[in-house]
């Protein structure tokens, strides 16, 4: 009978060394697949995970896993052979040596330790954005990509998309000048945020194992507020519209202009509660200059995010009537001092204000047929990735190695709305993971209750407030302490 213990041993075992190479790769190794094609399983397929399988059904699909069964029912209709599971580390246990590859597309804060876990036991991983719940999450995937060698992508599929390679080219061709300021926008949240946990006791459905949905966090009773979709409005379950929507619209300004770490953070919102994202916000990142390229120099850059309906101020040459929301996801606005550069989500369909065109070579590898937000695409490149050696791979461009750093800034712009109670300017240090002017006497103070009604006419307010000291607070937000029974591999 397979146990979560042994399931444990055996990973400590893939841990200490063993790498399973896909047979297609190396001869001899591993299992021989039928017409050389991958082994694929999938982890969290009721939402955007059965696209992301369907897009990968020139393999083999050979195991299904969700916690929610009802929700998954699509998927496990669209691959009836598959093996069908609710916890992922018994289909590690029994499946895991016939295993190439792992999709997955669970709730935000179970990311990491699948993702961290199936690398560790040399499988190649295609997990969905944001990459983690966690910078230190962010961190481990990272390191542990380059130690396993594994082939891995991100689930933001506009980045194999054209138009951020077409933005790049530009920038770096210098066809706007040097970029000092960028706004990026959505008008994401969509679903439920700002919200106080409900009281009410209700029965968990016999087809959830609501157990395994609360993973690493804490725990907490069921309700279906939090399930399926909605968990991205809930602190320990997602990270609002920044940490869904960020890593599709601020790609390719991390991209074009080469971003590491940003220096300085500070956000503000609508009212914010202790388990719920506000319903809109508004970051700035200070990025220090980086090394100028040959035709465009890179200078200090401040990068302004807007959600929930908020966007910033129009450029004097924009159009009346330019909707900055024409393709329902968002835009970025580069400005330039020769020119200002507006795109859509991902870059896609950049245009400049002056209305002149740029003639302006590609020298950046295409995804062929990549044209716009289309599933299947990224899915093959990351295919097409994990079937070639590590040594002569040519890694799919939203690769841990980029997407792990990049989804840093993402999780920072999180943590400046959370903690922008303290009334600063953060300053952050990167390669270290933490604040430099968060003293350790300060105190974060949060709204843990907020409602309101009307009696006799007159209004009436009853908002109370917890009192949480900052540098606690921080430490478990950039990494979470894990639910007893939940554990992450050792950073490398």
């Amino acid at each position: 009978m397979t146990t979560r213990r042994n399931f444990l041993k055996k990973s400590a075992v893939a841990a200490a060394g063993l790498y399973i190479f896909p047979s297609n790769v190396i001869s001899g190794l591993g299992h021989k697949a039928p017409s050389d094609k991958l082994n694929i399983v999938g982890v969290g397929i009721g939402g955007k995970g059965h696209p992301n399988l369907v897009g990968m059904n020139t393999e083999n699909i050979i195991g299904l896993c969700d916690v929610d069964w009802a929700y998954a029912k699509g998927c496990f209709d669209e691959f009836p052979k598959a093996k069908r599971y609710k916890d992922w580390r018994k289909m590690f246990d029994e499946i895991g040596k016939e295993t190439d590859g792992v999709m997955i597309s669970t709730p935000d804060h179970t990311h990491a330790i699948i993702a961290a876990t199936a690398i560790t036991m040399g499988k190649h991983v295609y997990c969905q954005k944001p990459l983690t719940h966690s910078i230190y999450e962010s961190r481990l995937l990272t390191r542990l990509t380059a130690k396993y060698k594994v082939a891995t992508q991100m689930g933001n599929q506009g980045n194999s998309g054209d138009g951020a390679r077409q933005v790049c080219e530009w920038i770096w061709n210098g066809e706007i000048g040097e970029i000092r300021e960028v706004h990026a926008w959505t008008d994401r949240p969509i679903w439920p945020q700002g919200l106080q946990r409900p009281k009410e006791v209700v029965k968990v459905p016999s087809t959830l194992d609501w157990d395994n949905f609360i993973g690493p966090a804490p725990f907490r009773p069921y309700n279906p507020v939090y399930t399926p979709w909605n968990w991205r409005g809930w602190w320990d379950f997602g990270t609002g519209a920044f940490g869904d929507m960020a890593c599709h619209v601020l790609d390719p300004i991390y991209q074009a202009l080469k971003l590491g770490y940003p220096t300085k953070v500070q956000g503000s919102s609508s009212l914010i509660n202790i388990e719920s994202p506000p319903q809109s916000e508004q970051v700035e990142f200070t990025f220090p200059a980086r090394d100028n390229m040959p035709k465009v120099a890179m200078p200090e850059v401040k990068v302004y995010w807007y959600d929930g309906g908020l966007f910033p101020h129009r450029p004097d040459l924009l159009p009346d009537g330019t909707d900055l929301m024409r393709d329902g996801l968002g835009g970025c606005l580069f400005i330039g001092s020769k020119d200002t550069l507006l795109t859509d989500c991902g870059g896609f369909n950049p245009r400049l204000l002056s209305g002149r065109v740029p003639n302006v070579p590609q020298t950046l590898r295409r995804v062929p047929g990549a044209t716009g937000y289309f599933d299947g695409f990224h899915e093959q490149d990351w295919v097409r990735a994990c079937k070639e050696t590590a040594e002569n791979r040519v890694e799919t461009s939203s690769n841990f190695a980029y997407a792990g750093p990049f989804n840093e800034m993402v999780l920072l712009g999180v943590l400046a709305i959370r903690l922008q109670s303290l009334n600063k300017v953060l300053k952050w240090d990167g390669p270290n993971m933490k604040f430099t002017n968060i003293g350790a006497n300060e105190e974060l103070r949060v709204v843990s209750k907020d409602s309101f009604w009307v009696k006799d006419g007159h209004p009436h307010f009853d908002r109370e407030y917890v009192t949480l000291n900052a540098q606690s607070s921080v430490s478990e937000y950039i990494k979470h302490a894990y639910r007893d029974g939940w554990s992450l591999p050792a950073m490398p």
